[in-house]
């Protein structure tokens, strides 16, 4: 799903095309795609973009009429660009919005459509919208503190809540916590101030450098390569792989469709953690150290 990062570079390339300029019309490929049906999609045409921002991991268009569009990717929604009245695609397109210089495509991969565009009326029906979470660039140290411990959470579970900071997901997190060097499981209400000192820093070093990242490689075109998996990373979707601090192999908890990537050496003191579903299995048989896990790894046959 794209996070802050992405939606950030997205938006900067949507304002350098649209702000400003009339939304022609919205063209449905799936009827699906709307989840609202008043304000009625048809009031948007003609209308003048005045805005483009962000809504936590949501693209909210603002139109002169006091309309937003507001559009939420979820897991495979992405946007692209392309020349005027381009054609909606059968198979994974969802919408089109028509401008006079070229037409934003809204598409979605796989068979799963969860992407959402929804038509509200003011700044009452934007805010309805708002998980709430604070946005992690734009508070101090203390205000992040008071937002972390409010709630006694796993820390992969508070950064990840949109009702508690805005714009992080499953990816930056894993970032997030590899650069602070803490455990994904450790609870929020048993930090102390340097574990929470060092979570700040992470949140905002991380954020930063990746939205600067992602900008310098979209430069003035728009951006293509839009995923939760990249190379550069340094734990997230890299299980097995050598840590680029320590170089032990990258660990994973696995539940439902998401997965959480951590570092044992660096964040959890060498402890591996338990993977729900091949701990049940496993029993008290669950390998607790990276040692144990080798050993499990290679078999009797190669055990010391």
């Amino acid at each position: 799903m794209p996070e802050l990062p992405d939606i950030e570079v997205y938006i900067e390339a949507i304002q350098r095309r649209i702000l400003g300029e009339e939304l022609e019309s919205v063209r449905l490929g799936s009827p699906f795609l709307l989840r609202t049906v008043d304000p009625p999609l048809s009031s948007a045409d003609r209308q003048i973009v005045t805005t483009v921002r962000r809504l936590g991991k949501r693209i909210a268009i603002g139109l002169e009429n006091d309309l937003w569009l507001v559009v939420h990717l979820m897991v495979a929604g992405r946007f692209r660009w392309d020349p005027p009245g381009a054609a909606i695609t059968r198979r994974l397109g969802l919408a089109a919005f028509d401008f006079a210089a070229g037409s934003l495509l809204l598409t979605e991969a796989g068979t799963k459509k969860r992407a959402s565009l929804k038509v509200l009326a003011g700044s009452e029906g934007l805010l309805a919208e708002d998980p709430g979470g604070l946005e992690p660039l734009e508070i101090d140290r203390e205000a992040f503190r008071d937002r972390l411990v409010s709630r006694n959470h796993t820390l992969k579970r508070a950064l990840t809540d949109p009702g508690l900071f805005s714009g992080i997901g499953n990816a930056y997190s894993d970032e997030i916590l590899h650069a602070a060097r803490l455990s994904p499981i450790k609870w929020t209400q048993r930090l102390d101030d340097d574990e929470i000192d060092r979570l700040y820093a992470g949140v905002r070093t991380t954020l930063t450098d990746w939205t600067d990242r992602l900008r310098a490689e979209a430069g003035d075109g728009f951006p293509k390569k839009v995923t939760a998996f990249r190379d550069e990373m340094a734990v997230h979707g890299r299980f097995d792989e050598p840590c680029p601090i320590c170089d032990s192999p990258v660990q994973r908890i696995r539940y439902a469709e998401n997965e959480t990537n951590y570092c044992a050496i660096c964040q959890t003191g060498g402890t591996v953690l338990a993977d729900r579903a091949m701990s049940r299995l496993l029993g008290k048989d669950w390998p607790r150290t990276l040692d144990e896990l080798e050993t499990m790894r290679s078999g009797p046959d190669d055990a010391p």
